[in-house]
């Protein structure tokens, strides 16, 4: 009798545990990977206060919770549009003739409370991991015109560029609908969805805005820069979830794109700081944490496709390169304040570009070139119209609330203009 009141309990714990593992489509929760998406969601959220620290330390101290403002409220006004509209303009069926995609159920993530991934993963997670990536990038491009935008105009701004701008690249690569993911772009974890597209687009609003006032023959020096170096490490830590997520599993696809990232940012900080070192006769705590970006921004599309020797030569590449670019700016005239397109837009297109002479595998001469082809139509793409997009907004912007800041708001700072509060409980230092 006991035997069969023991197998009765063993039978309806089976049955209680089954519903609790099989859902959606019949596919069985795997709590490795699902375990290790929770990490990563959490890491790249990880980012925005390490992107909020970096650029705030690098402006004047009159403007350091305004420029930080602009990473923390992205935090909002994304991830909101994320579950609205973003998930289901991203991922959803093609519409339009695939300029975005939609997906009626994915409006407000009302379809997918019991979903699970083929790759074990709930479909919450999948959403929340991405819509991470929704929230930073953004949040980057405001790094090219920071001390110098209104803050209601830059909420808007992100909020149109988002929904015009981010889901549409998004879906064009990463859904399977996607027409660059049907040619075969490879970008991983967001050399073009992300970097490229916000270097770009923080170019074309910095031109059209404007220097800021006194650029460049005004001193303007960082307010603190133990701040900025203290949030280039969290943006390293955070990076691993940004690109070792992006496999959407927990195996060796995994570790292999973990170990790159780890690669580049060690290559890109080490290269960045000998060039420095060799240009100017010092290795600057600047420079290093402008190395560490480069390198993982170039990276970034290549994580799942090179091998750690790859990831080194990305990394130095894309220092010397990333270098350059940001030498160049002062002589070519316009003020990227905090080298968004510098870093960003320059290390995503080396990375999307220069990954395909390091992929993993045996690759003849002609399948190179081919995917070369691949690569740079890609690229071409995600410049024009992020840049055609960004234009038509800033002027839209501009022209109607205003988006550049008076001369009155701006030499006060935005954070008395705009917030009524000194980051650092002080009156304008300047």
């Amino acid at each position: 009798m006991k035997i069969r009141i023991r197998a009765l309990f063993v039978l309806i714990a089976l049955f209680v545990t089954s519903g609790s593992i099989w859902a959606g489509e019949g596919n069985a929760v795997d709590t490795g990977i699902t375990s290790w998406m929770l990490t990563s969601t959490a890491l790249v959220l990880l980012m925005i206060p390490g992107l909020a620290m970096f650029y705030g330390g690098l402006v004047r101290t009159k403007n350091v919770l305004g420029t930080m403002m602009h990473s923390f409220v992205a935090m909002g006004v994304m991830a909101v549009l994320w579950v609205l509209l973003g998930y289901a303009m991203s991922f959803g069926d093609n519409v339009l003739g695939g300029w975005f995609g939609w997906k009626p159920e994915y409006f407000g993530l009302k379809g997918i409370d019991n979903e699970i991934m083929d790759a074990g993963v709930p479909e919450y997670v999948f959403s929340m991991f991405q819509g991470k990536f929704a929230i930073i990038t953004p949040a980057l491009i405001a790094g090219a015109f920071a001390e110098r935008v209104t803050f209601k105009g830059y909420v808007l701004f992100i909020a149109l560029w988002g929904i015009l701008v981010y889901n549409p690249l998004c879906h064009w690569v990463w859904s399977e609908g996607g027409f660059l993911y049907q040619m075969g772009a490879i970008d991983f974890a967001g050399g073009t969805v992300v970097h490229i597209s916000a270097g770009i687009s923080g170019l074309i609003a910095a031109i059209y805005l404007g220097a800021r006032r006194g650029h460049p023959k005004t001193a303007m020096p960082p307010s603190n820069l133990v701040m900025t170096i203290t949030g280039a490490g969290l943006l390293w830590v955070g990076w691993f979830g940004f690109n070792a997520g992006s496999s959407v599993n927990s195996g060796l696809d995994t570790a292999q794109a973990l170990t790159a990232t780890q690669t580049a940012a060690a290559s890109g900080a080490l290269v960045w700081m000998i060039v420095e070192g060799i240009h100017h006769g010092k290795a600057t705590a600047l420079g290093f944490a402008s190395g560490i970006l480069a390198g993982l921004v170039a990276v970034t599309p290549a994580a799942g496709v090179v091998q750690p020797l790859g990831a080194l030569a990305l990394g130095a590449i894309a220092s010397i390169i990333c270098y350059t670019a940001i030498m160049m700016k002062n002589r070519l005239g316009y003020d990227d304040s905090l080298d968004a397109f510098g870093v960003h837009g320059i290390g995503g297109i080396v990375g999307a570009i220069f990954l395909v002479f390091f992929m993993r595998g045996n690759h003849t001469s002609a399948e190179v070139l081919s995917q070369l082809g691949v690569q740079a139509l890609a690229v071409v793409i995600a410049i024009v119209y992020a840049a055609v997009m960004t234009f038509i907004l800033v002027i839209l912007l501009n022209k109607t609330i205003g988006l550049r800041s008076s001369e009155k708001a701006e030499m006060r700072g935005l954070d008395a203009s705009y917030h009524g509060e000194h980051g650092y409980g002080l009156l304008n230092l300047g």
